[in-house]
Protein backbone atom coordinates (compact mmCIF):
# COMPACT_ATOMS: atom_id res chain seq x y z
CA UNK A 1 0.00 0.00 0.00
CA UNK A 2 1.26 3.47 -0.92
CA UNK A 3 2.16 5.52 2.15
CA UNK A 4 2.07 9.31 1.85
CA UNK A 5 4.10 9.74 5.04
CA UNK A 6 6.93 7.62 3.65
CA UNK A 7 6.78 9.29 0.24
CA UNK A 8 6.93 12.77 1.75
CA UNK A 9 9.93 11.79 3.84
CA UNK A 10 11.64 10.35 0.77
CA UNK A 11 11.03 13.45 -1.35
CA UNK A 12 12.20 15.75 1.43
CA UNK A 13 15.38 13.68 1.71
CA UNK A 14 15.91 13.96 -2.05
CA UNK A 15 15.55 17.75 -1.77
CA UNK A 16 18.04 17.80 1.10
CA UNK A 17 20.52 15.65 -0.83
CA UNK A 18 20.21 17.78 -3.98
CA UNK A 19 20.64 20.98 -1.97
CA UNK A 20 23.71 19.56 -0.23
CA UNK A 21 25.23 18.58 -3.58
CA UNK A 22 24.63 22.12 -4.82
CA UNK A 23 26.02 23.63 -1.61
CA UNK A 24 22.66 25.15 -0.82
CA UNK A 25 20.50 25.24 2.30
CA UNK A 26 17.56 22.87 1.89
CA UNK A 27 15.47 25.29 3.96
CA UNK A 28 15.53 27.64 0.94
CA UNK A 29 13.53 25.13 -1.11
CA UNK A 30 9.77 24.65 -0.75
CA UNK A 31 8.11 21.39 -1.70
CA UNK A 32 4.89 22.14 -3.57
CA UNK A 33 2.77 18.98 -3.55
CA UNK A 34 0.96 18.86 -6.89
CA UNK A 35 -2.42 17.56 -5.86
CA UNK A 36 -4.46 17.61 -9.08
CA UNK A 37 -6.78 14.57 -9.40
CA UNK A 38 -6.03 13.61 -5.79
CA UNK A 39 -8.88 13.13 -3.30
CA UNK A 40 -9.10 15.65 -0.50
CA UNK A 41 -8.38 12.88 2.01
CA UNK A 42 -4.91 12.46 0.50
CA UNK A 43 -4.22 16.17 0.94
CA UNK A 44 -5.42 16.04 4.52
CA UNK A 45 -3.08 13.11 5.18
CA UNK A 46 -0.16 15.04 3.69
CA UNK A 47 -1.09 18.07 5.77
CA UNK A 48 -1.06 15.95 8.91
CA UNK A 49 2.52 15.01 8.03
CA UNK A 50 3.55 18.66 7.87
CA UNK A 51 2.96 19.48 4.19
CA UNK A 52 1.50 22.96 3.76
CA UNK A 53 1.84 23.95 0.08
CA UNK A 54 -0.49 22.33 -2.47
CA UNK A 55 -0.71 22.97 -6.22
CA UNK A 56 -3.87 22.63 -8.28
CA UNK A 57 -4.15 22.68 -12.10
CA UNK A 58 -7.91 22.45 -12.54
CA UNK A 59 -10.01 25.33 -11.31
CA UNK A 60 -13.23 23.69 -10.16
CA UNK A 61 -11.42 20.78 -8.55
CA UNK A 62 -9.14 23.21 -6.77
CA UNK A 63 -12.02 25.33 -5.52
CA UNK A 64 -13.79 22.23 -4.20
CA UNK A 65 -10.68 21.31 -2.21
CA UNK A 66 -10.18 24.84 -0.90
CA UNK A 67 -13.72 24.71 0.49
CA UNK A 68 -13.46 21.16 1.82
CA UNK A 69 -10.16 21.82 3.60
CA UNK A 70 -11.02 25.28 4.89
CA UNK A 71 -10.48 24.11 8.46
CA UNK A 72 -6.73 23.75 7.75
CA UNK A 73 -6.00 27.39 8.47
CA UNK A 74 -2.34 27.60 7.44
CA UNK A 75 -2.67 25.61 4.22
CA UNK A 76 -1.30 27.47 1.19
CA UNK A 77 -2.99 27.06 -2.20
CA UNK A 78 -1.06 27.48 -5.47
CA UNK A 79 -2.80 27.60 -8.84
CA UNK A 80 -0.34 26.17 -11.35
CA UNK A 81 -2.45 25.37 -14.41
CA UNK A 82 -3.32 27.41 -17.50
CA UNK A 83 -5.57 30.32 -16.58
CA UNK A 84 -8.14 31.77 -18.93
CA UNK A 85 -9.13 35.41 -18.48
CA UNK A 86 -12.78 34.52 -17.84
CA UNK A 87 -11.78 32.33 -14.87
CA UNK A 88 -9.51 34.69 -12.99
CA UNK A 89 -12.01 35.89 -10.39
CA UNK A 90 -12.32 32.67 -8.34
CA UNK A 91 -8.55 32.23 -8.47
CA UNK A 92 -8.04 35.78 -7.23
CA UNK A 93 -10.55 35.19 -4.46
CA UNK A 94 -9.45 31.78 -3.17
CA UNK A 95 -5.80 31.06 -3.99
CA UNK A 96 -2.58 32.36 -2.43
CA UNK A 97 -0.28 31.92 -5.43
CA UNK A 98 -0.58 31.78 -9.21
CA UNK A 99 2.41 30.33 -11.07
CA UNK A 100 1.04 30.49 -14.61
CA UNK A 101 0.75 34.20 -15.41
CA UNK A 102 2.02 34.73 -18.96
CA UNK A 103 0.41 37.96 -20.11
CA UNK A 104 -0.51 41.35 -18.68
CA UNK A 105 -4.26 40.88 -19.18
CA UNK A 106 -4.32 37.96 -16.74
CA UNK A 107 -2.24 39.83 -14.15
CA UNK A 108 -4.49 42.90 -14.40
CA UNK A 109 -7.63 40.88 -13.87
CA UNK A 110 -6.13 39.10 -10.87
CA UNK A 111 -5.09 42.48 -9.48
CA UNK A 112 -8.54 44.00 -9.96
CA UNK A 113 -10.36 40.96 -8.60
CA UNK A 114 -8.26 40.31 -5.49
CA UNK A 115 -10.60 41.01 -2.55
CA UNK A 116 -9.80 43.96 -0.33
CA UNK A 117 -8.48 42.90 3.03
CA UNK A 118 -6.72 39.84 1.65
CA UNK A 119 -2.95 39.68 1.42
CA UNK A 120 -1.64 40.42 -2.06
CA UNK A 121 -1.84 37.48 -4.44
CA UNK A 122 1.63 36.05 -5.11
CA UNK A 123 2.41 35.74 -8.82
CA UNK A 124 5.06 33.94 -10.83
CA UNK A 125 5.61 34.83 -14.46
CA UNK A 126 5.64 31.68 -16.58
CA UNK A 127 8.49 31.58 -19.09
CA UNK A 128 8.55 29.35 -22.17
CA UNK A 129 12.27 28.80 -21.74
CA UNK A 130 12.47 26.01 -24.33
CA UNK A 131 10.40 27.95 -26.87
CA UNK A 132 7.97 25.08 -27.43
CA UNK A 133 4.96 25.97 -29.54
CA UNK A 134 2.76 23.71 -27.44
CA UNK A 135 3.73 25.37 -24.16
CA UNK A 136 2.26 28.42 -22.48
CA UNK A 137 4.48 31.17 -21.15
CA UNK A 138 6.06 34.37 -22.35
CA UNK A 139 9.34 34.26 -24.25
CA UNK A 140 12.57 35.10 -22.41
CA UNK A 141 12.98 38.40 -24.25
CA UNK A 142 9.50 39.48 -23.09
CA UNK A 143 10.12 38.86 -19.40
CA UNK A 144 11.67 42.17 -18.34
CA UNK A 145 8.95 44.41 -19.80
CA UNK A 146 6.12 42.20 -18.58
CA UNK A 147 7.65 41.91 -15.10
CA UNK A 148 7.89 45.70 -14.76
CA UNK A 149 4.23 46.10 -15.73
CA UNK A 150 3.05 43.39 -13.33
CA UNK A 151 5.22 44.70 -10.49
CA UNK A 152 3.35 48.02 -10.66
CA UNK A 153 -0.10 46.47 -10.16
CA UNK A 154 -1.92 46.70 -6.79
CA UNK A 155 -3.35 43.67 -5.08
CA UNK A 156 -0.69 41.33 -6.40
CA UNK A 157 3.00 40.76 -5.67
CA UNK A 158 5.36 39.54 -8.36
CA UNK A 159 7.51 36.92 -6.60
CA UNK A 160 9.52 35.49 -9.47
CA UNK A 161 9.53 33.15 -12.45
CA UNK A 162 8.19 29.69 -13.30
CA UNK A 163 9.14 27.32 -16.10
CA UNK A 164 8.41 23.85 -17.43
CA UNK A 165 11.35 23.13 -19.77
CA UNK A 166 11.22 20.61 -22.58
CA UNK A 167 11.10 17.12 -21.14
CA UNK A 168 14.39 15.24 -21.32
CA UNK A 169 16.23 12.58 -19.35
CA UNK A 170 19.59 14.14 -20.22
CA UNK A 171 20.94 15.76 -17.05
CA UNK A 172 23.10 18.24 -18.98
CA UNK A 173 20.11 19.42 -21.03
CA UNK A 174 18.06 19.75 -17.86
CA UNK A 175 20.77 21.83 -16.21
CA UNK A 176 21.13 24.03 -19.29
CA UNK A 177 17.44 25.00 -19.38
CA UNK A 178 17.37 25.70 -15.66
CA UNK A 179 20.61 27.66 -15.86
CA UNK A 180 18.98 29.89 -18.48
CA UNK A 181 16.14 30.48 -16.06
CA UNK A 182 18.52 31.33 -13.24
CA UNK A 183 20.35 33.84 -15.44
CA UNK A 184 17.03 35.40 -16.43
CA UNK A 185 15.95 35.54 -12.79
CA UNK A 186 19.21 37.09 -11.58
CA UNK A 187 19.08 39.75 -14.30
CA UNK A 188 15.50 40.60 -13.37
CA UNK A 189 16.25 40.61 -9.65
CA UNK A 190 18.92 43.26 -10.19
CA UNK A 191 16.09 45.57 -11.26
CA UNK A 192 13.37 44.20 -8.98
CA UNK A 193 15.21 43.14 -5.81
CA UNK A 194 12.05 41.92 -4.04
CA UNK A 195 11.88 38.87 -6.32
CA UNK A 196 12.68 35.68 -4.42
CA UNK A 197 11.10 32.74 -6.25
CA UNK A 198 12.20 30.35 -8.98
CA UNK A 199 9.45 27.76 -9.43
CA UNK A 200 10.99 24.96 -11.49
CA UNK A 201 11.69 21.27 -11.28
CA UNK A 202 9.43 18.23 -11.08
CA UNK A 203 9.98 14.59 -10.17
CA UNK A 204 12.23 13.80 -13.13
CA UNK A 205 14.44 16.89 -13.04
CA UNK A 206 14.23 18.14 -9.46
CA UNK A 207 17.95 17.71 -8.70
CA UNK A 208 18.95 19.67 -11.80
CA UNK A 209 16.51 22.46 -10.92
CA UNK A 210 17.82 22.70 -7.37
CA UNK A 211 21.39 22.81 -8.66
CA UNK A 212 20.41 25.87 -10.72
CA UNK A 213 18.62 27.78 -7.97
CA UNK A 214 15.04 26.50 -7.74
CA UNK A 215 13.23 27.73 -4.63
CA UNK A 216 9.99 25.83 -5.29
CA UNK A 217 9.86 22.32 -6.75
CA UNK A 218 6.52 20.94 -7.94
CA UNK A 219 6.17 17.25 -7.12
CA UNK A 220 3.06 15.12 -7.65
CA UNK A 221 3.40 11.39 -8.25
CA UNK A 222 6.38 10.97 -5.94
CA UNK A 223 4.27 12.39 -3.11
CA UNK A 224 0.82 10.92 -3.80
CA UNK A 225 1.50 7.88 -6.01
CA UNK A 226 0.15 7.15 -9.52
CA UNK A 227 -2.65 9.39 -10.73
CA UNK A 228 -6.17 8.40 -11.71
CA UNK A 229 -7.23 10.45 -14.72
CA UNK A 230 -10.54 8.61 -15.13
CA UNK A 231 -12.53 11.52 -13.75
CA UNK A 232 -13.08 14.46 -16.04
CA UNK A 233 -11.59 17.70 -14.75
CA UNK A 234 -12.23 21.36 -15.61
Amino acid sequence: MFCIKDSLNKVQQQITDAAHAAQRDAAEITLLAVSKTRPQEALRTAYEQGQRHFGENYLQEGLDKVEALADLQDICWHFIGPLQSNKTRPVAEHFDWVHSVDRLKIARRLSEQRPEGKAPLNLCLQVNISREESKAGCLPEEVATLAREIDALPGVTLRGLMAIPKATDDAAEQRDAFAQMQTLFNTLKAELPSLDTLSMGMSGDMAAAIAEGATIVRIGTAVFGPRDYSKKQN
